[in-house]
């Protein structure tokens, strides 16, 4: 898999050196490369206590990208998934410890427990008050005796954070440090494993299904169940986490673990919301990528039973970018349409034959989603088949209400409710199409002459003619056609579909931006897809 990177072994250095650079001055780092990796604050000066975390790389923005006021002090980084040294761990200890002392939040790995529990007995040693606390939120495999610590640790990060601003001493960070951590569990799921930099990819996960409890290092979870969407997928989280729910509210962490897209994460924070931990829940943190695995595409939840002052800690603000904040769930509010834009309702008629021509032709576009999909990937953004068969959906949805019986209004209302379900472009142009033979309908027209003035409409606000590789290269040769029967209005679509696979220049709709050699050979899928609607009217 290729990867924006260099050189392997500079990977997490030139990381560093990039996040200081756009950090505005807060951040600096140790001169120690390559071996001492440290991220600090800049304006640091010794007088609270200090907070040091860290690990392996791999998890950004965890650790770095959580130093600045309110949150740590100092980071240590190891390479990919590999705990740093002692002597990382101690150069951060030295360059941050003021009188009042520090506290290292260490994640229940066993590198990061020896290699920072060793820098601790160095620096007391040297005199320095050190503390240290084992963070061991993960949940999925409750046998094990080192339970692995994972995003439950950003908590940690917060509260003790807030606590350290406001100038408490290291005993009462301590304290609250590990009173968070007995509270918190986390569980995580994902639909493929990291990608590991300079590695071979391991195919673990089988398509169709996703792993629960896999570790943020790529470990294998607890199973492997089957994937039926974003909300089975959180109930099935949600049913892990339950049993660790406290009395009264709770806060909650929704992690994205690197790969997944925020419109996913969106979908599962709707999912996490309506599951049964939503009405726990009194404060929010995320969606956002906090602790992640590289480019695993999964997600994690964090759950912590809330007392007063952790929500006042939790909703501290603090400096780092990194941190979404934490927001009480809200309820969707819909605001009316504005005026004009209210639907019209038209009046209900029924006609039989009507009605299962129409559902007939929206069943065509539902069965070809996939492969117009798959063929506008070749030459636009890949949608072609879900716009259509999304608006096929909505139309079968809408036939209870339309006039079926009134060939005029009913063409008017498909343009509407084409005009409101369907997206892009073609959402806009079906719906001036019908619109305008329900009018020519309206004056008389049969309905080969209303289709026809539907297509000239469409061409004269498109721009579109035939030749400019557009789904207009099998509709005007169909419709002109179409006086001749349906076969030869079949025929002459599957020509005009075909001919666009030669036309290498697109002048119109989303493959004009295309490059030509992209387009060579593919035919274009909106004259694809009227094409297969001819040919199933006409079989």
């Amino acid at each position: 898999m290729s990867q924006f990177i260099n050189a392997k072994d500079a990977i997490v250095t030139e990381a560093i050196d990039g996040l200081l650079r756009t950090s505005g001055g807060a951040l600096s780092r140790l001169d120690g490369y390559p071996h001492i990796k440290v991220v600090m604050r800049s304006d640091w000066d010794r007088s609270k206590v200090a907070l040091i975390s860290g690990g392996g790389s791999g998890h950004e923005p965890s650790h770095a990208g959580l130093v600045g006021q309110g949150m740590l002090t100092a980071a240590v980084c190891g390479e990919i998934f590999a705990s740093p040294s002692v002597d990382a761990v101690l150069a951060a200890i030295l360059a941050v410890t003021g009188t009042a002392g520090c506290l290292l939040i260490v994640k229940n790995y066993t590198g990061d427990r020896l290699n920072f529990g060793l820098a601790a007995e160095r620096a007391r040693a040297f005199g320095l008050k050190v503390s240290m606390v084992v963070v061991d939120d993960d949940i999925a495999l409750p046998e094990l005796p080192q339970p692995r610590g994972v995003a439950g640790t950003l908590f940690v990060h917060k509260i003790a954070g807030a606590l350290a601003e406001r100038g408490r001493d290291l005993e009462a960070i301590t304290e609250a440090a590990n009173r968070v951590i007995a509270g918190v569990a986390s569980i995580g799921m994902s639909l493929d494993t990291c990608t590991v930099p300079g590695s071979p990819k391991e195919e673990r996960i089988a398509h169709g299904k996703a792993e629960l409890g896999l570790g943020i290092h790529g470990e294998a979870g607890v199973s492997q169940v089957d994937f039926d969407g974003a909300r089975h997928a959180m109930q099935v989280v949600a049913d892990r986490l339950a049993p660790y729910l406290g009395k009264g509210p709770h806060a909650v962490l929704l992690n994205n673990l690197g790969g997944t897209t925020p419109l996913e994460m969106s979908i599962l924070a709707e999912e996490l919301m309506r599951s049964p931990l939503g009405r726990h829940i009194k404060l929010v943190i995320g969606p956002a990528p906090l602790m992640t695995s590289l480019d695993m595409r999964g997600f994690s939840v964090s759950i912590l039973p809330l007392t007063s002052d952790d929500e006042a800690a939790l909703l501290a603000p603090v400096a780092p970018v990194a941190w979404p904040g934490a927001v009480a769930p809200a309820a969707v509010e819909a605001i009316p349409l504005p005026d004009g834009l209210t639907p019209i309702k038209p009046t209900p008629s029924a006609h039989g034959e009507r009605r299962a021509f129409i559902e007939r032709c929206c069943q065509v576009m539902i069965a070809a989603e996939a492969e117009l999909n798959q063929l506008d990937a070749k030459s636009g953004d890949g949608d072609t088949g879900s716009t259509l068969a999304t608006a096929a959906r909505a139309l079968i949805g809408a036939l209870d209400r339309m006039p079926l019986a009134d060939m005029a209004q009913l063409y008017r209302a498909i343009g509407l409710e084409l005009s409101q379900t369907m997206g892009g472009s073609s959402g806009v142009l079906l719906a001036i199409f019908f619109s305008a033979a329900g009018d020519a309908a309206a004056d008389g027209a049969d309905s080969a002459g209303a289709l026809i003035r539907g297509l000239e409409r469409i061409q004269e606000v498109g721009g579109a003619v035939p030749g400019d590789r557009t789904m207009i290269d099998a509709l005007a040769p169909a419709l002109a056609a179409l006086p001749n029967g349906l076969p030869a209005a079949a025929v002459a679509a599957r020509d005009g579909a075909d001919r666009t696979a030669s036309m290498t220049k697109a002048k119109a709709g989303r493959a004009a931006y295309v490059p030509e050699h992209s387009l060579r050979g593919v035919r274009d899928p909106g004259a694809e897809a009227v094409a297969r609607l001819f040919e199933h009217l006409a079989s």
